[in-house]
């Protein structure tokens, strides 16, 4: 159970003014003053100066009124007083009470009532429990009550889950049985790193008797931590299965934990320190959907534990969170990075409707790289370069040169194979002619360059409701910087996802904004790009060739099946560090997507295994 309400206030900080509606009408003089001093002491928590306006036992009176705030865990008491009537040596004083249970709640408001008696001379309040609330007998208790809803699933696009089932270590309290709540809350906060003032706070208002939840922990990944909360005295623990970890994509979905005071800070009310609450992907992005809002009662507890409801805030239920993901395609995707050795990404994505079907990461230490990444795509931006340099007129099949090397504005650019001389634009490409797009960006201008690259939506906010990198691309200055953007370096920046979206777009002939969820929808801000006709065609064939019998043909799969893409090794500098990115930039049937290892390997190769897992 979890409470609606941040509480982090004590009661005693609100010293606020008693206001008062009588008047002279309807008591003597000398009645007010006691019921005045009684409640004033009261609201700034000066009990035992309030005990002495009772005929109580001052340590009793003490107590009792000092309960309250902890039996509700309430952030601030208010108290106003009202009508007052006399008959003789008896009167009898109403008061309105509300409870701030939290800085975002909505305060329990309620009329109290009081008996007086004149004794010797002095009126004294009539001490018994119902003046704290008049359904409050003896030996009964306030507390607070909460019960939450099931958490939500986040889902793949059939529906099914993509949470897995784990062993879960639930730490408690029974708070009855707590001998030294501070001391047991103090230990497990400092090991957990919450916040101890608003656990003690939740503890003292809950139903002492009652299994009260305090963090849950998944097994074996917190064995350690564990292992030491069972050391603290008075921390019970329930065991449990529980659907709490992700299946698969573990980056994209996300993780859940407990809610710490810096956790807290950024899901804010209605969550508790300890609760369990999404800490990232989509499982933080959509807590409040995923997790609803508990209902929260205030009831009276006699020694039995029989609660009688006060007050009740109806919550909100939980939903699901349904992806695009689908679970063939992830698993697949997952399977075929498994067995590296350097970190890589996989991003494959519908080729016709920009739906994102698998998103993995491997060795990526958490990050999202999949989608966050930020590499230089080297010659696999070709796919972009060509269709610019198709709309000047180049085509398939027109005869390109291959040298060695070339120069462009003084800077010269040396293929990374040998030399391949004259042959058509199609085969060179499919052979990764670094020289030859050198030689004939100066056939594209600045202008038609950068329209081509914005066709394809890098660096455009694509309004996905998860970070992700579309791409980042500087303005040349002159010819030799426009050759190094056509050849994906000069400070182009890619996430494989951006060029997953790019293969759709040389496949399908039209670019489309990427989408990941279904329910909730998230409306579009971007509408598709269609490309030029004729330079789709030839875009293509480009592709195909490369995969066919170029520097991608490790791609190839049996069956004839066509796969067209490009693959591309990238050297580069990033902080200082010499790096090397791999990629495979394709699609085949419904699969648009892309790969990058972090190293020297054949991106190729595992395209070709993505495309023939089963």
């Amino acid at each position: 159970m979890r409470s609606m309400f941040r509480r982090a206030v004590s009661a005693a900080v609100s010293a606020l003014l008693v206001g008062t509606t009588a008047t002279a009408c309807f008591a003597e003089p000398s009645v007010l003053p006691t019921v005045r001093d009684f409640l004033i002491a009261w609201q700034v928590g000066n009990y035992q100066a309030a005990a002495r306006h009772t005929t109580g036992n001052p340590a009793a009176v003490r107590a009792a009124l000092a309960q309250i705030t902890d039996q509700l865990d309430a952030a601030s008491l208010r108290l106003r007083m009202g009508q007052i009537r006399k008959k003789g040596n008896e009167a009898n004083a109403r008061f309105e009470v509300k409870v701030d249970l939290g800085e975002n709640g909505e305060p329990w408001q309620y009329l109290g009532q009081m008996n007086l008696r004149r004794i010797d001379g002095e009126w004294k309040v009539v001490w018994s429990p119902s003046i704290v609330h008049p359904d409050l007998g003896e030996g009964e208790r306030l507390a607070i009550v909460t019960e939450s809803p099931p958490r939500g699933e986040v889902q793949a696009v059939n529906g099914g889950t993509l949470l897995q089932t784990v062993r879960a270590d639930i730490f408690g309290v029974y708070p009855g049985a707590v001998r030294n709540i501070p001391r047991t809350i103090n230990q497990l906060a400092r090991d957990t790193r919450l916040d101890s003032e608003r656990l003690i706070g939740r503890v003292r208002s809950a139903p002492p008797n009652e299994f009260l939840p305090l963090v849950t922990l998944q097994q074996p990944l917190n064995y350690n931590l564990g292992l030491k909360l069972r050391r603290i005295d008075g921390l019970a623990v329930r065991t449990i299965d529980a659907e709490i970890a992700p299946r698969v994509s573990a980056e994209l979905v996300g993780r859940l934990g407990p809610a710490t005071s810096a956790r807290l800070q950024e899901v804010g009310a209605p969550y508790q320190p300890g609760d369990t609450i999404g800490v990232s992907g989509l499982q933080m992005l959509y807590q409040r959907r995923l997790a609803g809002i508990p209902a929260v009662k205030v009831v009276i507890e006699d020694r039995e534990g029989k609660q009688e409801v006060l007050r009740e805030w109806r919550g909100q239920s939980s939903a699901h969170v349904r992806t695009t993901l689908k679970s063939s395609a992830q698993l697949k995707a997952e399977r075929t990075l498994a067995q590296l050795r350097f970190p890589a990404s996989l991003v494959a994505v519908h080729r016709t409707t920009g739906e994102i079907l698998a998103v993995a990461n491997h060795g990526t230490g958490q990050d999202n790289r999949a989608m966050e990444g930020s590499y230089p795509p080297g010659l696999t931006f070709g796919i972009v370069s060509a269709e610019a340099l198709m709309l000047k007129g180049m085509g398939a099949n027109k005869q390109t040169d291959c040298p060695a090397t070339t120069k462009v504005d003084g800077q010269t650019f040396t293929n990374p194979g040998p030399a391949r001389g004259k042959s058509t634009f199609q085969m060179n490409f499919a052979f990764s002619c670094a020289t030859t797009l050198a030689s004939l960006s100066k056939s594209v201008d600045t202008d038609t360059l950068m329209r081509e690259i914005d066709r394809f939506g890098v660096g455009k906010q694509w309004g996905l409701p998860v970070p992700a990198f579309s791409g980042s691309v500087p303005r040349p200055r002159n010819d030799a910087e426009k050759a190094n953007i056509m050849l994906g370096q000069g400070g182009v920046r890619v996430s494989p996802l951006t060029m997953a979206l790019v293969a759709g777009a040389a496949d399908s002939g039209t670019w489309r904004p990427p989408t990941l969820l279904s329910d909730p929808a998230v409306p579009r801000t971007l509408q598709a790009q269609p490309l030029e006709p004729d330079g789709f065609q030839d875009l293509r064939l480009l592709t195909r060739r490369s995969v066919f019998q170029g520097t991608a043909k490790a791609a190839r799969v049996p069956g004839g099946a066509t796969v067209y893409g490009v693959s591309a090794a990238v050297n580069y500098t990033d902080g200082g560090q010499q790096k090397t990115v791999s990629w495979f930039v394709g699609s085949q049937g419904e699969y648009a997507f892309a790969i990058a290892i972090e190293g020297k390997a054949s991106a190729a190769q595992l395209a070709r295994r993505f495309l023939t897992l089963p």
